[in-house]
């Protein structure tokens, strides 16, 4: 018996919520951005990325989202129908709200920096009354972006699209994707992560955007990993996966199984993006009903073939590409098994 099952009988692969946004990304690299004069324009925002990732891969994809009623809404709703990316539970903001913006910096193969236009932003404009308990009833998993929480009423969107998920047996990953600009507080962050953690049956993210889940005193010493982990299996999480940046990352499974999973060895063009990249083939090859560890590293091929792209939403590749990716890297070994309690 897999793990994680599928009701097969529900018509939609995955509907994802939260925030899509533009990325400019530029055209001048190993620079700062003061020294860049163009850039080139691609849809942007984790979520985003990622349902273009899993419906690259040949997945049915639904996005739950608000963006502006402007030309650069009209560019979002464009790109996602042109792929086949379902836009019928998108709505566009009523009060003038402006779609995110990103601006990447590029200062090298391994250093890159993001500055980011949060301020008044569509995306967290949806709202409750925007989310549809049919249409989360008929997905297979509802994938909830961390940043979607970070203010009303989007975080009562997801909150209520989590509702409908746990009671209609659709799966939810709790992809963290913390970002700094629209929080208040720690206690503020704790309470919403820490809710969704609690309804999730996946958790994605960074050792420091796990401990985010949790009120840590300052002073004391963080907990094991294994310890997160075995709190959030302890509510019916099947899988948690904790990334430790270039150390590589740890995923747990509710089997007692421990896989550790480091990067392949690729010349890397920027330092953003694999994220989105492994979550989507990730994402992939549990739908397609395989272990965890040949999921892993799908993923893990996919993220390093988008790292080294120009663009994120851009560069995401087919089964067939990445099949090949790994097969050329054939000789590299990214996936170990580990004892539960060993560490990076």
């Amino acid at each position: 018996m897999a793990l994680i099952e599928f009701d097969q009988s529900k018509k939609r692969d995955v509907v994802l919520i939260g925030r899509v946004t533009l990325d400019f990304n530029p055209n001048e690299l190993n620079r700062t951005l003061d020294k860049v004069k163009t850039f080139s324009m691609y849809l942007g925002g984790s979520p985003g990325n990622m349902a273009v990732g899993i419906n690259k891969l040949g997945k049915k994809v639904g996005f739950i989202g608000c963006v502006s009623d402007d030309q650069f809404g009209d560019f979002v709703i464009n790109y996602f129908n042109d792929r086949g990316i379902d836009t019928s539970q998108m709505v566009r903001a009523k009060n003038g709200e402006r779609i995110g913006l990103t601006f990447t910096e590029i200062k090298s193969e391994t250093e890159s920096s993001i500055l980011m236009y949060r301020n008044d932003v569509a995306d967290l404009q949806i709202g409750p009354q925007d989310v549809s308990e049919e249409y989360i009833a008929d997905s297979k998993i509802l994938i909830i972006s961390g940043t979607a929480l970070a203010a009303s009423p989007s975080r009562e969107a997801c909150l209520i699209a989590a509702q409908y998920a746990k009671k209609h047996g659709t799966k939810i990953i709790f992809d963290i994707d913390y970002r700094p600009y629209s929080w208040k507080s720690k206690e503020e962050i704790s309470i919403y992560y820490s809710t969704v953690a609690q309804l999730s049956d996946i958790i994605i993210g960074s050792r420091d955007e796990v401990n985010l889940t949790e009120l840590l005193d300052e002073e004391a010493k963080e907990p094991a990993d294994h310890v997160l982990a075995e709190k959030y299996i302890s509510y019916g999480n099947k899988i948690v996966i904790i990334k430790h940046g270039k150390k590589g990352s740890l995923a747990y499974t509710a089997d007692k199984k421990v896989y550790k999973v480091e990067s392949y060895h690729i010349k890397l063009l920027k330092s953003f993006g694999g994220g989105d990249a492994y979550g989507s083939a990730f994402v992939y090859g549990l739908l397609e009903g395989w272990s965890v560890p040949d999921a892993l590293q799908h993923g893990t091929a996919h993220a390093a073939m988008v790292v080294a792209s120009h663009s994120c939403s851009e560069a995401m590749q087919t089964v067939e590409q990445i099949d090949a990716f790994m097969k050329e890297h054939k000789d590299e070994k990214v996936i170990t098994e580990l004892a539960w309690e060993d560490r990076l």
